[in-house]
């Protein structure tokens, strides 16, 4: 399509992210100025000050020099970045200018995007915020999807969609300064002392033997739970847990603090019930972790997350659980936590996309077909399928709980690990990808650390992961 993008004067990194992504998609477009002469930004100094802090030379809100040209004739579509909102145009909790993003993340909020088209609401997003610490770091995530959001919607007005809702603009953002001063500048200050205190991040394994309904029949933890210890030098989490010819093991990402990178490991139980210390079974030169295990063809596999090496990697057991054989990279890209659902339809792949290799992990649902585990692979048409922090990133394998299929899926409004539920898969076909809302999952019980954001069941043999206060020694 022949695009114009109306940028502001004062550009942002992030539009012209956006015009070199519409233009490697194959769209004829041009940057035109906007009218308005640019206002001073009032985030600017605190922003750079982050930068230095954070040892970053740019980000997607940093100033940014953009070649304009003159409107031309012929236009098929306009995307308005100045905050007027004509055209199409995205919004920040219901406002055009993108100081909301940073006015939103200083205080701590999440924002909600959405894109709307001549006055009506065309297409919404939800990002995640990884880190909401740093108004740089977070805002980054925030505009990363605007991106993809707006490259999402030109696409599907290429083919012919439009929209029917009236959009009601909301609010003009709120003072960025006093949000800095009065919100940013204290949770950093309370981050730093908690760092130097306790580990960044550490997780615990949960695991029971049970006969009868488990998490996702009763909808919460309740009790029963013994934990896989650890010395505080490492965590283990993302558990799957197998049996094969009467060995009952548990899988897990095994994360040495000292190291920064993942290996995976097994644990297996006892005549008693009890796990072993896990013993690494894999390991490679990039963060291995979500080591799913399953069976198919006679033959044991795993599907771990690879995503710092670039591709999602099949192994084979060739010796079980101790032994694993590279097999072929089945998807190119880093995605994460790739969850294999097997159908007489062929074999499909949830997972959640890093675009463009920028924002977060866990808020880009992904989806991939292919006729056999071997492939080959193709992305579905529809993707991404949602853009959603309470309901994208998938947290355990496929639950068939009689005619239903349910997703353990995480929900990261309190945070990475803030959260787990269960979405019921709707529809899935080449056409539409359709999940329900997600029913959440209580963590009341006996297992000491409720933020859990990983649920697997193998049998009687159930696991779960949460997150822990460990102090550095």
């Amino acid at each position: 399509m022949k695009i114009d993008v109306i940028v502001p004067i004062a550009a942002r990194q992030w539009h012209r992210c956006l015009l070199d992504r519409l233009r490697d998609a194959g769209h004829d477009v041009a940057a035109v100025p906007a009218l308005a002469a640019a206002s001073a930004r009032a985030d600017s100094a605190f922003l750079a000050l982050e930068r230095r802090i954070l040892r970053r030379t740019a980000s997607l809100a940093s100033p940014a020099t953009i070649e304009t040209t003159s409107p031309r004739s012929g236009t098929e579509l306009v995307i308005d970045l100045t905050g007027a909102g004509t055209g199409m145009a995205v919004a920040c909790n219901g406002s055009f200018d993108d100081a909301a993003v940073l006015a939103a993340v200083a205080a701590g909020d999440l924002p909600d995007l959405d894109v709307v088209l001549d006055g009506r609401l065309f297409d919404h997003a939800a990002p995640m915020v990884d880190n909401r610490v740093f108004v740089t770091t977070a805002a980054d995530d925030v505009f990363a999807r605007a991106i993809t959001l707006l490259i999402k919607s030109v696409r599907r007005f290429a083919a012919g969609e439009r929209a029917t809702i009236p959009f009601l603009a909301g609010p003009a953002p709120g003072r960025f300064t006093e949000r800095y001063i009065g919100r940013t500048i204290p949770r950093i200050v309370r981050e730093v002392l908690r760092r130097s205190r306790y580990r960044f991040a550490h997780w615990r394994v949960g695991y029971r033997l049970l006969e009868g309904p488990g998490v996702a029949e009763t909808g919460g933890l309740r009790t029963g739970w013994r934990v896989l210890p650890d010395d505080g030098t490492h965590f283990y989490a993302d558990p799957f847990p197998v049996e094969h010819d009467g060995t009952r093991c548990i899988f897990v990402e095994d994360y040495p603090h000292a190291t920064g990178k993942a290996v995976i490991a097994v644990s297996t139980l006892g005549a008693d019930g009890v796990a072993s210390p896990p013993v690494p079974v894999l390991e490679e030169p990039h963060h291995l972790s979500y080591p799913q295990v399953f069976a198919h063809d006679g033959a044991l596999w795993m599907l771990p997350e690879a995503s710092g090496g670039g591709g999602l990697v099949l192994y084979r057991a060739e010796r079980f659980p101790d032994r694993w054989t590279r097999i072929a990279t089945l998807i190119d890209g880093p995605i994460s936590d790739a969850t294999l659902l097997i159908r007489d339809d062929g074999f499909w792949l949830f997972a959640t996309d890093r675009d463009g290799g920028l924002g977060s992990t866990s808020d880009t649902l992904v989806v991939f077909h292919a006729p056999t585990l071997a492939g080959p692979w193709r992305p579905h048409r529809a993707n991404p399928i949602l853009i959603d922090r309470r309901r994208a990133r998938p947290g355990g394998a496929f639950i068939h709980n009689g005619s239903r299929t349910l997703l353990p899926i995480q929900d990261g409004t309190l945070g990475y690990g803030g959260g787990l539920g269960l979405s019921e898969l709707v529809r899935l076909d080449h056409d539409v990808v359709e999940l329900s809302d997600p029913r959440p999952l209580s963590g009341a019980g006996d297992f000491l650390y409720p933020q859990i954001h990983t649920l697997n069941r193998a049998g009687p043999l159930e696991t779960i992961d949460g997150i822990a206060a460990v102090r550095k020694r």
